[in-house]
This record gives structure tokens, C-alpha cells and sequence, in this order.
């Protein structure tokens, strides 16, 4: 049986997905790089192994049900367990439009994947993560998901109204809450992580912080000790108001 400790991050063929995996991967975890894209997918992973790092492509669509079964049929094969689950997977449709003008296609497609995605994937592989000591489930969130950054105007997230993603990721949080006190007798802490505006393809690269300062926040959650927090939101600086 292995002893190697074993994470799957889903959307990590490519920014803060990618950098989370190469993070974990150095710190000696085994890791499966989720994406649905076979060439970006070989791609990171070519690239990651050039590195020595211990990292495999996971074919993995999150808004697909088949996909996410054979993906942790995939796993299963390999492992006994898994102790990390990173839920990155994410996107933003025309998501600077006004509340008003966004198209109601646009906010499903987008609750399709940052929402339901980590629904999906994690109850197809919690078997596995049961299997582990103490495993731990991090949902890659946003401070935009904040209602009560929202209504601060002491926040910076007071100047940002983004109703598809914005809410999106406030249902992420109250996911994160439900997950979290149905697993918290098992061992395994779930929590919400705030990377910060980061400059990635979802924003057209007009984030100020880069992939490597995202990754921190979700980092220290994915490697939390057993005195570490369980149901909670949290960027670089502490926790965030639901």
C-alpha cells in the first residue's frame, strides 16, 4: 500500500489550477492534474515531469457526470486513498456586464462549472478521501462571493457587482459549509479559499497578483493540521466575511 500522500486538483492544466499542483507535487504528493483538455492536459504534464515532479493528466470535465465517474474509477485504480481534493475548476462568462444585461445562459453555464463541478467531483471521489487519515477538501472561491464585502464600502469588493460569477461563488461558500459539517465527524476539513484577483486567462491577465501568491491560500488549507479550521472562507489574510 502507498505511503505517498495523494491530491487531484481539478482545472490544473494551466494558472493557479497548475501552480497549486506543482506546489503540492514539490511538497512530495503524488498529484492528478484535472483537465478536460487532452492536449493542455499532457501538455502540463509533460512539463510538471520535466521538473521530477509526480504529477499525471486526469481527464476531467466537471460539468459531465461520465467524465467525473471515470476520472475517480481512474484514481481508484492507482490509489487506496486521497488525501487532498482541490476544486479549482472555474470560469467567468462576459461577467463584467451589469446585473441587468447578464444573459441567464451565461450564469447556468457558469453555475454548471463552479458550482455543481465541485458537487460532482467531490462526492465521486469521496470514497477515497474517506479512505485517508485526514483529508482535506479546499473549494478555490472568491472574494466576490462575499455578501458581506459586497455591502462594505470599505471593501474593494464594493466597486464589483458580478452577478454570474459573483454569486456563483457565493453558493460555492454555502457548498463549502454543507460538505464541511456533514464531514467534520470523518476527519475531513472543507474549506473555502480566496486567491485574490490574479492575473489569469479568466480576467484576461488584468489580475495584479500572480498565480504563485493565489496558490498560498489554498496551499495552507490543503495541508491543514488537525487543530487547523473546518466550515471556513479564507484569503491571505484570515477569514472573509460570508
Amino acid at each position: 500500500m502507498t505511503t505517498t500522500k495523494t491530491a487531484v486538483v481539478t482545472g490544473a492544466n494551466k494558472g493557479i489550477g497548475r501552480e497549486i499542483a506543482r506546489r503540492l507535487a514539490t511538497m512530495g504528493f503524488k498529484v492528478w492534474l484535472g483537465a478536460r483538455d487532452t492536449q493542455r492536459g499532457m501538455t502540463a504534464e509533460r512539463e510538471l515531469r520535466a521538473e521530477g515532479l509526480d504529477v499525471q493528466w486526469l481527464a476531467l470535465d466537471v460539468t459531465q457526470d461520465d467524465s467525473v465517474a471515470a476520472a475517480a474509477k481512474s484514481v481508484v485504480a492507482e490509489t487506496p486513498r486521497l488525501d487532498v481534493l482541490v476544486n479549482n475548476a472555474g470560469i467567468a462568462i462576459n461577467y463584467e456586464l451589469p446585473p441587468s444585461e447578464q444573459h441567464l445562459a451565461d450564469i447556468r453555464a457558469t453555475y454548471e462549472v463552479n458550482v455543481f463541478g465541485p458537487i460532482r467531483v467531490t462526492q465521486a471521489f469521496l470514497p477515497l478521501l474517506l479512505a485517508a487519515p485526514a483529508a482535506r477538501i479546499v473549494m478555490v472561491s472568491s472574494s466576490t462571493g462575499s455578501i458581506g464585502r459586497a455591502l462594505d464600502p470599505a471593501t474593494a469588493n464594493h466597486a464589483v457587482n458580478l452577478l454570474g460569477y459573483g454569486s456563483s461563488k457565493t453558493a460555492l461558500n454555502a457548498v463549502t459549509v454543507a460538505f464541511a459539517r456533514d464531514l467534520a465527524t470523518q476527519g475531513i476539513k472543507v474549506n473555502a479559499a480566496a486567491p485574490g484577483y490574479t492575473a489569469t486567462d479568466l480576467n484576461g491577465y488584468k489580475g495584479h497578483r500572480t498565480v504563485q501568491q493565489a496558490a498560498e491560500i489554498v496551499i495552507h488549507l490543503a495541508t491543514l493540521d488537525a487543530d487547523g479550521p473546518n466550515a471556513g472562507y479564507f484569503n491571505d489574510d484570515g477569514p472573509l466575511p460570508w
